[in-house]
């Protein structure tokens, strides 16, 4: 699984790009992973403003809906138009050409609370110990 440097990573699995006051948000490729086959996406309009912690978006799958989460909070300038139409890009690029929209952050602290690439890839090993455990509870269950 990639967690590419320069990044900034947030606990709802978005990545962030920051350059200058501008944040590019895409979903990791561990979200993008857990969720399957993506087939549609629900993105904001330019000119929205977006709060951090709030849902600004979702994603559907094969397997579920998934509301998509502000790492950051700021006013919507850009969105990747051709997601509606291509929502599988996200499991192809979900770094590159799966990205979602770009942000004016209005708060710069909004990434403080946000990970390094580092401190994501531990994020995601314990995630998957804590499904494990979770799977082998269930069986034991049942």
């Amino acid at each position: 699984m990639d967690f590419p440097e320069g990044l900034k990573y947030s606990k709802e699995h978005e990545w962030v790009l920051v350059e200058g006051k501008t944040a590019t948000i895409g979903i990791t490729e561990y979200a993008q992973e857990e969720l399957g086959d993506i087939v549609y996406v629900e993105l904001p309009e330019v000119g929205e403003k977006i709060v951090k912690d709030d849902p600004f978006g979702a994603v559907e799958s094969v397997k579920a809906v998934s509301d998509v989460y502000a790492p950051v909070s700021g006013t919507v300038i850009e969105v990747n138009d051709a997601l509606p139409d291509n929502p599988e890009t996200i499991n192809e690029d979900a770094y590159g050409d799966g990205w979602m929209i770009r942000v004016e952050m209005s708060d710069m602290d909004d990434l403080k609370d946000l990970m390094t690439a580092d401190e994501y890839a531990e994020y995601v090993a314990q995630q998957r110990d804590e499904e494990e455990e979770d799977d082998e509870t269930d069986e034991e269950e049942e």
